[in-house]
Order: C-alpha cells, then sequence, then structure tokens
C-alpha cells in the first residue's frame, strides 16, 4: 500500500475505524466518511484508492452492513485485513470530577461492551448513545457533568482527560477491519480468500459437497457463516474465509469445482492474511 494513497474510512476521527485505517494504511490521505456504504462508494467512484471498514468484532459477531456490501456489490475487491485490539477509556472535561458524572455518552456498541463496569461505577447514571465514539466525546465535551467513552485516540484529538483505561468488560475485544480497493491483491505466500456461495436448498447434501471440494485438497477454511440471501425466507448465502490465494493452483482448482455447483458464486478478493 502506497504513501499519499486516498483512504476513505468509517469517521469521524476519533474512532477505532481511523486507527485501522492509520495503522493498515500509513502516510495516506484519510478520507472520513458517515456510513459503510459511503466508504464503498468513495473506492467505486474513484474518490478513494483504498477503504477501510470492519467486517467483524470478537464479542459481537459480524458486521452486517459490510458483508451485505460485499455480497451486493461488483465494484470492490478486500485486498488486506488487519485486527485491532479495542480498548475502551472512561474520559471527561479536563478538571472535571468523575464523582460529579451525571450523564455518559457513548457508542451502542460501547456502551454493552462496559455494561459490568459501568453497572459496577455508575449504577443509574444515565447513559446516551451517539452515532460515534468521536461524537460522544463532542457531546461530552459541550456538557457539564458528563462522560464519555472512546478510544484513546478521541482524547487526544479532543483534548479530554482519560479517567480510567481499558473500562471494556472483557480483554479479548477485537475488532476485524479490511481494506477495500477495486481489486485484489497479489499472492505472498501467506493469503486469505473470502467468498460467497449459495446451493440448491432443497437438494441434501448440496453444502457438504461444496465443503468437501475444500477438505479434499486440504484446504483449511478459518470462518464460515450465513447471510439470509434477502430473496426467500430459508435461503441462505455462505460466507467462508479459506487459507490460499485465488491464484494457488488447489484453490482456483477448488473455486472452480465450487463455482460450477453453486447458485450463487463470488469471490471477495485474496489477500494477506493478518499476522499480528
Amino acid at each position: 500500500m502506497s504513501a499519499g494513497e486516498r483512504v476513505a474510512y468509517l469517521g469521524p476521527p476519533g474512532t477505532n475505524s481511523e486507527v485501522a485505517a492509520l495503522r493498515a494504511c500509513p502516510g495516506s490521505d484519510y478520507l472520513p466518511r458517515a456510513t459503510i456504504p459511503a466508504v464503498v462508494r468513495a473506492v467505486e467512484a474513484g474518490e478513494a484508492e483504498r477503504g477501510v471498514v470492519p467486517i467483524e468484532n470478537s464479542l459481537q459477531g459480524s458486521v452486517t452492513d459490510t458483508l451485505d456490501l460485499l455480497i451486493r456489490d461488483e465494484g470492490v475487491a478486500i485486498c488486506g485485513e488487519l485486527v485491532l485490539d479495542i480498548e475502551h477509556c472512561l474520559m471527561v472535561r479536563p478538571g472535571s470530577s468523575p464523582a460529579g458524572i451525571d450523564v455518559i455518552y457513548s457508542h451502542p456498541q460501547s456502551l454493552g461492551q462496559c455494561r459490568e463496569y459501568l453497572e459496577q461505577h455508575y449504577p443509574g447514571v444515565t447513559t446516551v448513545a451517539a452515532l460515534s465514539n468521536a461524537a460522544a466525546v463532542e457531546e461530552m465535551m459541550r456538557t457539564p457533568h458528563a462522560a464519555a467513552i472512546a478510544p484513546p485516540r478521541a482524547a487526544e484529538i479532543y483534548a479530554a482527560e482519560i479517567v480510567e483505561r481499558h473500562i471494556e468488560d472483557s480483554r479479548v475485544n477485537k475488532t476485524r477491519f479490511v481494506v477495500l480497493a477495486r481489486e485484489g491483491a497479489p499472492p505472498t505466500g501467506c493469503d486469505k480468500t473470502s467468498i460467497a456461495v449459495a446451493v440448491a436448498h432443497d437438494r441434501p447434501g448440496s453444502l457438504v459437497s461444496v465443503l468437501h471440494e475444500f477438505s479434499d485438497r486440504a484446504i483449511n477454511l478459518t470462518k464460515i457463516e450465513s447471510r439470509p440471501s434477502r430473496e426467500e425466507l430459508g435461503v441462505y448465502i455462505f460466507l467462508i474465509d479459506l487459507a490460499g490465494h485465488r491464484d494457488d493452483p488447489a484453490v482456483a482448482q477448488a473455486l472452480a469445482a465450487v463455482r460450477e455447483q453453486a447458485d450463487f458464486f463470488k469471490v471477495f478478493g485474496s489477500y494477506p492474511a493478518w499476522r499480528g
């Protein structure tokens, strides 16, 4: 990924998505966008060379907006991934006393991930959902006797004072982000490929037959889940992450065999596997 590229991300500045964009695409020109579809549109329209969006969280599961866009849209592909440790901090206006807090702002996901902390330390204090953690800090800075839950980056940007760090209920809180471009990445020798496939739902063994195409070639599946097809109740699209690049001979053979059996088939992209 080249320095100076334009990188769209789910903004505003001060969010975990911005931190992911900074780490995945250092030295770029960063373009915050209000929604995940807006990030995808920016890449498709050539307003940005790359886009960074969340795709799954270790506590709350998949980000359905991202998955549904990957299924429907033809103009973007996954070219990279990043796993970010999520840190939640309680912050206040500089000089404010934590003892006087009567309202706490944050994104709904962050409030949910800090529920035990809030019940233990701030029982009865009103919590207010914000559009983003950065927006929560902005609102807190305008409100007396308020606090916000946000990542450390937000405190840097908005000059807030961090009262306590790592207030998340689980330290095993990670979010996987994907980097989008108009095409995937070349092979590196340590790659992943993400695909979507739908098979006949009324034919026994149709999904098993697809999975055998990978197991028979010793291709490891690192993730499999389903999404509604949006066409008929009970009809699903299966989303599969597998080890290897689409250009690897064994992977290419498996994908070709799966395509022949599928009612719907799409490769989201091949990209370097995240190694931390």
